[in-house]
């Protein structure tokens, strides 16, 4: 047996489950073994490897199938030369077809070849032909027999009447004939003997609703390639192309690929839609295997991508929209979920793989906004593009950020103690500068491939985030404490670090400046310098109240003719301005230089109402008074 494609590493096994099928429902309940027996035996129906004139493998050149081989980085595999039973033994034993069902299809096909002869295979209703031309003594177990008659009639309902090509009239005769004689086949009540009365009446239903045209001006045959039904089956072949075990590309692909070819006038499938279903089936592997070692399945998706926008912008049928809408919804949807959170997604141990995900995201992105937004079409080519990838880049940084910021403020709140006498808003500020620097190292330079701007609406995205809690914050805020400070001095240095990485990666772009204007500065210094000028005038009108109590409770009848005393209220006065001193640089303000002015004046105009009032009440004291308000002056000056 040819050797399989295959990854060295354990690891790249299967490792998560499939994503749901993107096709509709069938309205008919065959299984998936129902749905692979039959994609094998039209399989081997199309090759004829039991034929007369048994097929030969023929290499096709420039086909999708050659490209893929390609895209893998295989060679020649070995079974190139064995033609197409050799890759016909290979497909059966990957879709878990026994030797004895196989040989079982090929007896049958013997038969139907000789009572058909020269008819090709698209022609022919091949469950009709396998119920007529297979007997129960071909069963080894009559059960098998009865589920193999049972699988076949729900094949003629699903595609004759359930999915038929041509839509059927609520008074076709045929379709009501061909209910009722299946509903008996269901009930066991159908005699399936090759000259009985019902399958007459059966063969002739059949016939008269598979040989139809859309134009009527034709009798070709069509039974299997009713949508969806058609391409129900042909996924089971697709499969084939995957080794069991470890979920990778076979090696033999290319060989595989021309072997399904076969059944396409079956199935009414061409390459678009063989493109489109591949694509899928990449892509579901590529899912599967957990993105371990699996660049192979990603490089194939991306090239088949390349061809399914090439399809969609020449085709308008209503089977093949409808796939691919639901198919790129359902890759985008997956990817999405990733990229929308890509900071809980992807970390410095499977960064690699994010650019994978997000190529194949924005790859189905564009093929979704070119064939569903008809407003596209005015914004069509190079320009259009680059819209659609930064406008989902920005999505994902947006949404992601916001949610990485949000969890950053839920860790801080669980890790605070009351060792920890950290604001909560110093906390987050720091913490917040972080996130900035591991998104600037570690996935910007990842999603800069398709938004140069990048690390730019990073931070931008957490400058509004901080922002806002910063806003809440400030907006309460009456007094000064050494708390407010320290929340705002790490907002004011946060803001200059989210800035200066805005200004460095947007250097030299266009549309750097405008991100960077975007950011609406925080005010830090602002609010700082406001609440700062209002402690001052607070405490300037504190130390006046002061000074009139003093006064008023101080008695003037000096009796000491010590001439170095002077008033109780003065030492009082001296000892107010000295603690109004020491609590103002215990803020820790960034702008003590520029705020200190405003003190000393408030408090000098304070020491003037208070030697006016001792003036007033203090006669042979007004000199020692003065001398004390010309210490205190000496004392702010310096």
């Amino acid at each position: 047996m040819a050797r399989l494609f295959r990854s060295s590493d354990p690891a790249a096994a299967t490792t998560a489950p499939p994503l749901p099928s993107p096709l509709p429902d069938l309205g008919v309940a065959l299984s998936a073994a129902d749905l692979r027996a039959t994609a094998y035996e039209l399989l081997v129906a199309a090759s004829r490897a039991t034929g007369a004139k048994p097929l030969t493998y023929i290499p096709q050149a420039a086909t999708a199938a050659a490209k893929m081989k390609g895209a893998f980085g295989l060679g020649p595999s070995p079974s190139s030369t064995g033609g197409t039973a050799a890759v016909l033994e290979l497909v059966r034993a990957r879709m878990g077809v026994t030797e004895q069902a196989d040989a079982r299809i090929r007896r049958a096909l013997l038969r139907v070849a000789a009572g058909q002869l020269g008819t090709p295979a698209d022609s022919m209703v091949w469950p009709l032909e396998f119920v007529q031309k297979c007997k129960a003594s071909d069963f080894l177990d009559p059960l098998e027999y009865e589920a193999w008659q049972t699988r076949n009639f729900k094949l003629l309902e699903a595609g004759l009447l359930v999915h038929p090509l041509v839509p059927l009239k609520k008074s076709s005769i045929s379709a009501k004939i061909m209910r009722q004689i299946i509903h008996e086949a269901y009930d066991g009540k159908l005699e399936t003997g090759r000259n009985s009365e019902s399958m007459i009446r059966l063969r002739n239903a059949v016939v008269s609703l598979a040989c139809r045209s859309l134009d009527e001006t034709s009798d070709e045959c069509h039974w299997a390639d009713g949508f969806p039904l058609n391409l129900h089956i042909y996924k089971m072949l697709v499969e084939a192309c995957f080794d069991v075990d470890e979920g990778s590309v076979v090696q033999e692909i290319d060989e595989t690929m021309e072997l399904l070819k076969k059944t396409w006038p079956i199935f009414g499938v061409n390459q678009m839609l063989h493109n489109l279903y591949f694509t899928w089936a990449l892509f579901n592997h590529f899912v599967m295997l957990g993105q371990v070692n699996s660049n192979d399945l990603f490089c194939a998706t991306e090239n088949l991508l390349v061809e399914v926008a090439k399809d969609a912008k020449i085709t308008k049928d209503p089977d093949y929209c409808d796939v691919l809408g639901s198919t790129l919804s359902s890759i985008m949807g997956w990817t999405e979920k990733r990229l929308l959170g890509y900071h809980e997604t992807f970390n410095t141990g499977n960064i690699y793989s994010l650019q994978y995900i997000v190529s194949i995201g924005i790859s189905a992105a564009k093929i979704l906004v070119e064939n569903q937004d008809t407003s596209y079409e005015n914004h069509s080519g190079v320009k259009g593009d680059i819209d659609v990838m930064r406008s989902r880049i920005e999505t994902y940084i947006h949404s992601s950020l916001r949610s990485a910021f949000a969890q950053t403020m839920e860790e801080g709140a669980s890790k605070r103690s009351s060792r920890n006498r950290m604001p909560a808003l110093s906390f987050l500020a720091k913490k917040t500068s972080d996130l900035a620097i591991k998104e600037k190292n570690v996935y910007s330079p990842i999603l800069k491939k398709w938004h140069p701007l990048a690390a730019g609406v990073a931070v931008a995205t957490l400058h509004a985030c901080f922002g806002n809690e910063l806003k809440q914050f400030t907006a309460g805020l009456t007094e000064l404490t050494p708390d407010t400070v320290q929340v705002l001095k790490a907002a004011d240095k946060l803001e200059k670090d989210l800035i200066h990485i805005a200004i460095e990666d947007s250097m030299d772009i266009a549309g750097g400046k405008s991100l960077v204007k975007q950011m609406p500065p925080y005010e830090a210094g602002t609010v700082m310098a406001n609440l700062v000028k209002a402690w001052v005038k607070e405490q300037i009108d504190k130390l006046k109240g002061c000074a009139d109590q003093k006064l008023e409770q101080e008695t003037w009848n000096p009796v000491d003719n010590n001439s170095d005393s002077f008033a109780p209220s003065s030492v009082d006065m001296l000892q107010l301005i000295e603690e109004t001193f020491d609590a103002f640089f215990e803020l820790s303000i960034p702008m003590h230089s520029t705020l200190l002015s405003d003190l000393t004046a408030g408090l000098d105009k304070c020491l003037h109402y208070y030697v006016s009032k001792v003036k007033s009440g203090c006669g042979k004291y007004i000199v020692k008074t003065v001398l004390l308000h010309n210490n205190i002056g000496d004392f702010i000056l310096n």
